[in-house]
């Protein structure tokens, strides 16, 4: 429920306003340099309050490591890393409890857990908890030599001008979705297995376990309907299995085939806007307009980048575990 991951296997845990947030990362290679300033340059990127339309709540994002390392080396057990919550204002939250806010999980929350869950700024379900998968994507990536991840906004509310776009929603004082691109280089031919364990399925799974992600689509995707057969086939140039195309975008029946992965997400407008909105009170059982108090993201793509290299990058390395690209002890 909570973890993902065959060899190198990840579960979060904590919620937005509780005491911390954090993730133990099972399967890591023994041997493998690792500390606190490997990964403070991705979860910098994380952080909100660094960029115009991203919310105000700004947070250390200090790693403890509590195992899994001994002088300054991974040991090959697992890694747990906590991280503080210190600047909450939960108060935002209980005032508004007897109403659920449209689009976020409080009312299937509330009827899948019988009212125990923690509500204070989405609980378990908050993008907070993105914090340990930016932590252990940045352990991903030192163990994958050679392998570049690299993920950008390329739209922001329909606009390829990102400025745009983010202004637009600024003056209809509302939020606003984006799509982002990951492409990453350097992968091996023949990650992934057909069906079930193919390299777009597990991605896939990972890519909507992101909060606010609505859609994935690889290489050509949804374009790749509209187009012939021949035009959308990647002809094989050498027996390196590069291609003149990359309509595929790296994969072919399940597997990498040595080019460039290449894949898009959707990322939804965030629930929380300063619109207001009408929602059923529970309490009273009847609909009644309100406004979502709290800090949020006008644009929750603008942070989403990091993460998604992260997510990328620990889908990757369990693939590359499994195929032994990577040894379980790291030289």
């Amino acid at each position: 429920m909570n973890s993902f991951g065959k060899l190198f296997r990840v579960s979060i845990f904590g919620e937005s306003h509780g005491e911390s947030v954090g993730i133990v990362v099972d399967g890591c290679p023994a041997g493998l340099s690792l500390t606190a300033d490997d990964l403070l340059p991705d979860l910098e990127r994380r952080k909100g309050g660094k960029q115009k339309g991203t919310t105000p709540r700004q947070e250390a994002d200090f790693p403890f490591f509590k195992s899994g390392t001994f002088n300054d080396k991974t040991t090959g057990f697992p890694i747990a890393i906590f991280f503080e919550n210190n600047n909450t204002r939960s108060e935002d939250y209980a005032k508004q409890r007897s109403i659920p806010r449209p689009g976020h999980a409080d009312w299937v929350a509330h009827q899948k857990f019988g009212g125990h869950e923690d509500y204070r700024g989405g609980g378990h379900f908050s993008a907070r908890l993105t914090t340990g998968l930016v932590a252990a994507g940045a352990i991903a990536k030192k163990l994958m030599s050679g392998v570049g991840i690299h993920a950008e906004v390329i739209e922001i509310g329909g606009e390829k001008d990102l400025e745009k776009g983010l202004q637009n929603a600024i003056d209809a004082k509302d939020s606003v979705g984006g799509l982002l691109e990951c492409r990453v280089t350097g992968l091996p031919v023949g990650l992934g297995e057909p069906y079930f364990d193919s390299v777009e399925s597990v991605l896939a799974q990972m890519m909507f376990a992101i909060p606010a992600v609505r859609g994935v689509e690889f290489g050509t995707g949804f374009a790749a309907a509209k187009m012939f057969g021949s035009q959308h086939n990647d002809a094989i140039d050498d027996m390196t299995g590069k291609t003149r195309t990359n309509h595929a975008g790296g994969v072919v029946g399940g597997i990498s085939n040595g080019n460039e992965l290449v894949f898009r997400i959707a990322i939804k407008p965030t629930s929380s806007t300063p619109k207001e909105q009408t929602s059923l009170n529970w309490d009273t059982e009847q609909q009644e307009t309100f406004s979502i108090k709290g800090r949020h993201d006008l644009c929750v793509a603008l942070r989403a980048p990091v993460i998604v290299e992260a997510a990328t990058a620990i889908v990757l390395a369990d693939l590359m575990l499994q195929e032994q690209q990577i040894k379980r002890i790291v030289s």
